[in-house]
C-alpha cells in the first residue's frame, strides 16, 4: 500500500537544525523560568520535588523510594497535571530528539518504514526519530499542508474501550460508549454522579473516572492511582473497584479470554493476527490483546478502503489516519473518510460502530498540538530572535565550537543531579 507521506515545513525544519544547538540552551532559560529545576543542562532532582511540593503534586515513586523519572511517567503525568507537559517537552527535546534523523525527502514529505506488525499487537512500530509524530510533541508543528490543499487528522474516540464493549457484549460499556461519553456515562453508571451530571457540573469526577479507566487498562495500582488524581489512597481503591462492579459482563469476558489464553497457549483477531502464549506471560497484555489487535486490524482495514477510495491518505498513527485533499474538496473527503472508518469498525466489531473525531489543518496553518503549544512558542521566538540578531551571521559554528552558543554556554545530553 502507496502512502503520500506527511507534508513538512522544510524550510523552518532546516533553520530549525542550523541553530538547534543554540536554540537548546536558550529553551532552558525560556522554559524553566516556570520551574527553577535546571542548573546550567542539569536537571536538578532536589529543585523538582521542591517544585512538586510547592504545587501538591504528588508523584510517582521507584521501589527504592526515588523519583521516577522515566519519560513514560513524565508522559501519564502530563494528562492530569497539564503544567508538567513543558518541562516533559524542555526533557524531550534536550535529550533525545536529533532533527537529523527525521525522515524528509527532496519533495518534502515526511516518510519513513511503519514497520507493519512489528508489534505483537499487530501494530505498527515506526521509528520514533524518523517519523514525525514520534519525537517531542511540538515538533508536530512542521506539519504544514501545501498551498491549495488542507489536511485532516481522523482518529477514533475511545477506541479501546468501544472495542471491550463490542466484543464482550456488555449493554451497559455499550451504552457508555455510545453516549459520546464513556468516562462521564461510567461514573453515571457506578452512582457516583446524578444522571443530569455535565462534563462542566462533575469536571473532577470525570477526570478521575477517565483516570480509572486508564489505570485498569494499564494495569496501574491504587498508589500509583491515587498520586495521578491526588487523593487518598483509599479513594483509589474504591475507583479500581467499580469498574468489576459496574460493568460485570466485560469482566467475565476479560477473565474468560485469560482463562483460555493460558489453557490453550494462543490468542486470535477477528481476522486471524493471533498471540501464541510462552511460559514467561503478562496477564496485563492478554487481558487488552485482543483490544489492542482488533484496533490494528480496524485501522488497516480503513488505510486499505480509504486508498481504493483514491484518498490521499498520508500515513496512519496508531488509531488514527492523516488524510489530504484540496481546500475545495476537504469536507467531502472527510465526511467520506468517517463513513469508512465507522463502516470498518462495524466490520471487524460485527455491526457496532465507533465514532471519530476531526482536526483540520488548511493551508496556510499548520498541525498545532495544544500539549505543545508552550514549547513551540518558545522555540519558534527564540528561532526568530536568532535570525534578527545575526548570530555568528547565522552560520553553522565551527566543529570545535559546537558545543557552544552564542552566549558561550554549552550544550550536552540532559543530566541529573
Amino acid at each position: 500500500m502507496e502512502f503520500f507521506g506527511i507534508p513538512i515545513d522544510k524550510e523552518l525544519l532546516e533553520k530549525l537544525k542550523q541553530h538547534w544547538l543554540r536554540i537548546q540552551v536558550n529553551l532552558i532559560n525560556d522554559i524553566d523560568k516556570d520551574y527553577g529545576v535546571f542548573e546550567g543542562t542539569t536537571f536538578k532532582v532536589a529543585r523538582f520535588a521542591e517544585w512538586l511540593s510547592k504545587r501538591k503534586i504528588p508523584w510517582p515513586l521507584l521501589p527504592s523510594g526515588a523519583f521516577d523519572l522515566q519519560d513514560d511517567t513524565f508522559r501519564e503525568m502530563a494528562r492530569s497535571q497539564p503544567e508538567i507537559a513543558a518541562l516533559r517537552e524542555l526533557r524531550i527535546s534536550l535529550s533525545q530528539m536529533r532533527l537529523s534523523d527525521l525522515a524528509v525527502g527532496e519533495d518534502n514529505r515526511n516518510r519513513c518504514l511503519l514497520s507493519a506488525f512489528r508489534a505483537r499487537t499487530g501494530r505498527n512500530q515506526p521509528s520514533n526519530s524518523q517519523f514525525i509524530f514520534g519525537p517531542a510533541v511540538w515538533l508536530r508543528g512542521l506539519i504544514k499542508p501545501s498551498k491549495g490543499y488542507g489536511l485532516a487528522y481522523i482518529d477514533y474516540c475511545q477506541q479501546e474501550f468501544g472495542i471491550a464493549a463490542a466484543l464482550s457484549s456488555d449493554p451497559l460499556m455499550k451504552l457508555a460508549y455510545q453516549s459520546g461519553d464513556p468516562y462521564l456515562a461510567f461514573a453515571k453508571q457506578a452512582g457516583a454522579v446524578p444522571k443530569d451530571a455535565t462534563k462542566k457540573s462533575h469536571k473532577i469526577e470525570r477526570e478521575q473516572f477517565k483516570a480509572c479507566v486508564l489505570a485498569v487498562q494499564y494495569g496501574m495500582g491504587a498508589e500509583s492511582l491515587a498520586q495521578r488524581i491526588g487523593q487518598p489512597v483509599i479513594r483509589a481503591k474504591e475507583l479500581l473497584r467499580l469498574p468489576r462492579e459496574t460493568y460485570r459482563v466485560f469482566w467475565r469476558w476479560s477473565d474468560d479470554a485469560l482463562d483460555y489464553a493460558m489453557l490453550h497457549g494462543k490468542l486470535w483477531t477477528v481476522f486471524g493476527w493471533n498471540i501464541n502464549v510462552g511460559t514467561n506471560v503478562n496477564p496485563r497484555f492478554l487481558r487488552n490483546f485482543l483490544m489492542q489487535a482488533n484496533g490494528s486490524e480496524m485501522l488497516r482495514l480503513v488505510c486499505c478502503m480509504a486508498t481504493e477510495s483514491g484518498i490521499r491518505v498520508c500515513a496512519p498513527v496508531h488509531d488514527a489516519i492523516l488524510i489530504e485533499a484540496t481546500l475545495e474538496h476537504l469536507d467531502g473527503v472527510i465526511k467520506h473518510v468517517r463513513s469508512i472508518m465507522a463502516e470498518a469498525s462495524s466490520i471487524v466489531l460485527d455491526g457496532f460502530m465507533l465514532n471519530t473525531d476531526v482536526e483540520t489543518i488548511k493551508f496556510p496553518d499548520r498541525y498545532r498540538d495544544e500539549r505543545g503549544e508552550q514549547m513551540w512558542r518558545a522555540v519558534s521566538n527564540l528561532l526568530e530572535n536568532i535570525t534578527k540578531s545575526g548570530c555568528e551571521h547565522g552560520e553553522p559554528l565551527p566543529a570545535q565550537q559546537r558545543t557552544q552558543t552564542c552566549s558561550g554556554m554549552t550544550t550536552r545530553p540532559i543530566l541529573l543531579s
